[in-house]
């Protein structure tokens, strides 16, 4: 074979390592000029998909912080509810008490053995212990509203006015909410200035 090309071939350029690497950094610089408009879009782009993923973060704490607080109510309102229905429950219990007492009184006048019916009085009171059930005490203590509810008056000078004299029916608190208010009776001094 000789050493004469053939006028169809191609001559090829075989290039070194180094010449390839520094023609593909030319052309990179090449396609940075003519992308300079592309980057700068792309980092408009970026700075707003940074602030909406700024707008989605306050929004999703605003929704965390709403759902915190409906969580709160919720369990706030069960446990009204609860309580509610607890009291209700009290109130029925407190009147077949109050007819206990009063059976307990006219067996202690009767003087007849009332020993039973003291265990389930005790039994009573330890079952309102348990649910935080306290009788109102107001024998002696100045009439007060929120607490009392005065049914009869009676003269008497040697008392401040509004004195209660006698606690007709008990009242009852449960967790600092009246179950139901003492029935009382109250005093008032004598008007002096009648003549």
């Amino acid at each position: 074979m000789s050493n004469e090309t053939n006028s169809d071939e191609i001559p090829v350029e075989v290039l070194s390592e180094n010449e390839t690497d520094s023609s593909n950094k030319i052309e990179e610089f090449d396609n940075v000029d003519k992308n300079d408009d592309t980057s700068e879009d792309l980092s408009k782009l970026l700075e707003l998909e940074k602030q909406k993923t700024l707008q989605f973060e306050e929004k999703l704490k605003h929704v965390l912080a709403d759902f915190q607080n409906l969580s709160r109510k919720t369990q706030n309102d069960i446990e009204t509810g609860v309580n509610s229905k607890i009291n209700e429950f009290i109130l029925d219990f407190l009147k077949i008490y109050d007819d206990f007492i009063r059976a307990k009184e006219v067996i202690s006048e009767s003087k007849i053995n009332a020993d039973g019916l003291n265990s389930i009085l005790k039994n009573m009171e330890s079952l309102m212990e348990k649910y935080n059930v306290k009788p109102i005490d107001a024998l002696g203590e100045i009439f007060d509203p929120n607490f009392h509810e005065a049914i009869s008056i009676i003269s008497d000078p040697s008392l401040d006015d509004n004195t209660i004299t006698k606690e007709i029916r008990k009242g009852y608190i449960s967790h600092e909410k009246i179950l139901r208010p003492t029935l009382v009776e109250i005093s008032k001094k004598e008007n002096d200035d009648k003549k």
